[in-house]
């Protein structure tokens, strides 16, 4: 049998340096979010079907790893935690009257064929504020999501920030049906203004509709872009979703990040249960979001208990891609030592690594034979940054 050196497509090892450092800022992260006050949670690799289910809005089917179990029923690698937490949350953690802060740390797994030279298993740390419809909720998840990208080295970074219910409420209040809904998603996630009024060309609705429509996917850039917004439409569910936008925004500068924030109305998700406002936040140095979020209402009744909610996820793979292309240190601190010992010396040498190990230094032993030269063990060391002692006759 031919021996398997490599990995399957979308998949790939981590090791040494760069593993040390994904660990880090993991670690990094997850301290950051729970100085806020959020708790961990962990939920399955593997769930049933139905919790990722069209009904739920998430992934596609067609991108699921699926498989089943004993009884025949078809189970699923997670592709979101979303909708995970909100299952867990809705068994174990409602009920009470205060909201419930968790976050999370885990592989999710995505089988999209166009994810051709991108991850299909990504590593995802996030933040879930259930139980607070607020728009200080909105806003302290956004305030999160900032200062968790400061905190992994980040310097230039963009929050981009809509509101799902703006596009929606303007296509109910046109009447438009499902299928035409999806194609004008698809058409203003792209910024294609063009190929929007093309498409609305033989509809039925308002001229000023189609024009509120095809300037969509230019609604974005700062408080002027709301501005803009509210002029193209009178439609009170439209202008309901601005006002929220604009105090959302009112409290980020209390938190004193509004430098990182911008709007865009064009930002449009595929996930459909996001009902109100909808994030994601760019770098340079990777060609897809660093972190998405949003809120979603309605995802919890899905699992037996009505429950706002609101949260974000960050993919470290796309985190530390940013990072290493824009020349952002990560350093890793050295508290670990070599010892090199001669085969008469083993107790000596075992007494000192148990001393060592007692201070916090990592400890390495490497018997001075078996074909291993001084030179090679100091060589070694160096590569390896290590302190170096040798106990040897």
């Amino acid at each position: 049998m031919q021996k398997i050196l490599h990995t399957p497509e979308g998949v790939r090892d981590i090791y040494s340096r760069e593993c040390e450092q994904k660990l880090l800022l993991q670690e990094r992260l997850h301290s950051g979010i729970k100085s806020f006050g959020y708790r961990d949670i962990e939920t399955p690799t593997f769930e049933f079907f139905d919790v990722f289910g069209k009904e739920v809005g998430t992934i596609p089917s067609k991108e699921l790893y699926k498989f089943f179990d004993r009884e025949g029923n078809t189970l699923v690698l997670r592709p979101d935690f979303t909708p995970s937490i909100a299952r867990a949350a809705s068994r174990y953690l409602l009920g009470g009257k205060m909201a419930v802060r968790l976050t999370y740390l885990g592989n999710t797994y995505i089988n999209n064929s166009s994810y051709q030279g991108r991850l299909k298993e990504t590593t995802n740390i996030g933040a879930e504020l259930i139980g607070d419809d607020s728009p200080d909720a909105d806003a302290e998840i956004v305030a999160l999501v900032i200062r968790t990208l400061l905190q992994s080295g980040l310097k230039e970074f963009q929050v981009s920030l809509g509101h799902a219910g703006f596009f929606r409420s303007l296509a109910e209040d046109a009447g438009l049906d499902a299928g035409l809904v999806a194609e004008l998603k698809q058409l203003i996630s792209n910024k294609n203004t063009f190929g929007v009024g093309k498409l609305l060309a033989s509809s039925s609705i308002g001229e000023k509709q189609k024009l509120a429509f095809e300037a969509i996917p230019r609604l974005f850039g700062g408080e002027e872009a709301l501005a803009r917004a509210e002029g193209l439409t009178d439609c009170a569910e439209a202008h309901a979703a601005l006002a929220r936008l604009r105090e959302i925004y009112r409290i980020l500068k209390l938190y004193e990040v509004e430098q990182y924030v911008s709007f865009d109305l064009g930002n449009l998700s595929r996930y459909t249960y996001y009902t109100g406002i909808f994030f994601r936040a760019y770098t340079f140095g990777t060609g897809d979001a660093i972190v998405k979020g949003g809120r979603y209402d309605h995802l919890l009744g899905h699992f037996g208990k009505e429950a706002p909610a609101v949260g974000f996820v960050a993919v470290i793979d796309q985190l530390m891609s940013a990072l290493s292309r824009q020349k952002i240190s990560q350093p890793v601190p050295t508290r670990r030592c070599l010892i090199i010992y001669s085969p008469a010396r083993l107790e000596e040498a075992i007494r000192k690594a148990a001393d060592l190990r007692r201070d916090g230094i990592d400890v390495e032993m490497v018997r001075a034979a078996d074909g291993r030269t001084r030179e090679d063990c100091m060589a070694y060391a160096r590569e390896c940054s290590c302190m170096l002692y040798e106990i040897c006759d």
